[in-house]
């Protein structure tokens, strides 16, 4: 079953809701998260999306260039509003379709086909059977990476990992400190060193403390320079050189953490880092504060890297995995409810 027709269960007689099919309370907070979170956003694209609806009098030009402006206010991009758009086109065109439902069911059904283009990407993090698993986490300053570490080290304790956590962005003395802070309210240790000395150093005394403490996870905080890609790019290789000497299989995730707020500034960002270095997930932060949250589609169009963590709020506990189900109905159930009326 695809997940448009697992997402229109829920306005159907097969399903009532889709908050009823969260069987558990963990489902039912995940289900909570997502809605609270992705307000801004749905509020924004649906009030949108409800004028167009509202002066509907049919298909034309001047509807497809409201629809685009839609898709623009949400920040779903440039690139990937063109290519919705085109695809929405082609299917009423082919279908024949005038009806306001049916535009309606048109465009929902569109947007979720091309968020399902390539199901092959997990959002879970990959894991090292051989040794303690590695994840490096890049980012410019700013965009909440430090907490990232924090809160995803919280989580993997949580579910009963040994975490280490590394200071390597020691060019700036207030990620070493706020690294050290989660570390003290977690309980979880923090391998750092002088100030400015060479990340690299410190990587290779954390992979060390991390196989002689037999650590399940080792999570390492990098600069965010990224106006000089070149020396974050050679600084970065660095790291992943010693990781891959001194540790089994080397690294399993590069996180590249973005700001949600920056909207498709964050795009960018991923586009120039992931020329310097080969990135496997991104986290995206601040969701929850943003009505640009269409980014994810943005992102998920022009680039093959899967989003693995959204925050969706202030606790440690809001950074989620990122559910694509859970994100696709909160941003378009107050459309896919005007469907069931």
């Amino acid at each position: 079953m695809s997940l448009f027709d697992r997402i229109r269960r829920a306005f159907t007689g097969e399903d009532k809701v889709v908050r009823e099919q969260a069987e558990t309370k963990e489902q039912q907070i995940v289900f909570d998260t997502y809605d609270k979170g992705l307000e801004a956003t749905r509020k924004n694209f649906t009030q949108r999306l409800t004028e167009l609806f509202t002066s509907f009098d049919g298909v034309d030009d001047e509807f497809y260039d409201q629809l685009e402006e839609a898709f623009i206010s949400a920040d779903v991009g440039f690139n990937m509003t063109i290519a919705l758009t085109d695809a929405i086109r082609d299917r009423i065109e082919s279908q024949q379709l005038s009806s306001l439902e049916d535009v309606k069911q048109a465009i929902v059904s569109e947007m979720v086909r091309i968020y399902e283009k390539d199901d092959t990407q997990t959002v879970l993090l990959n894991e090292n059977p051989d040794g303690p698993t590695v994840i490096l986490f890049v980012g410019v300053n700013g965009v909440g990476k430090t907490t990232s570490v924090g809160k995803i080290g919280y989580q993997l304790q949580q579910q009963g990992h040994k975490v280490l956590m590394a200071a390597g962005d020691t060019f700036r003395a207030g990620a070493v400190e706020q690294l050290n802070v989660w570390g003290e309210r977690l309980n979880i240790p923090v391998i750092q060193g002088v100030a400015q000395a060479d990340p690299a150093s410190v990587v290779y005394e954390a992979v060390q403390a991390a196989k002689e403490g037999q650590y399940d996870y080792l999570l390492v905080d990098t600069a965010g320079r990224l106006q000089t890609k070149a020396n974050l790019m050679e600084e970065l290789a660095k790291m992943k050189r010693i990781i891959e000497r001194e540790n089994p299989n080397g690294v399993q995730e590069v996180l590249l953490v973005l700001d949600a707020t920056t909207g498709q500034n964050a795009l960018t960002q991923a586009k120039q880092f992931n020329e310097a270095t080969e990135i496997t997930g991104l986290v995206l932060t601040k969701l929850d504060g943003t009505a640009k949250g269409g980014v994810i589609l943005s992102i998920r169009y022009e680039l093959d890297i899967p989003v693995k963590y959204v925050g969706l709020g202030e606790q440690a506990k809001d950074l989620q995995v990122f559910d694509p189900e859970q994100y696709m109905y909160s941003l378009i159930s107050d459309v896919l409810m005007t469907l069931s009326d």
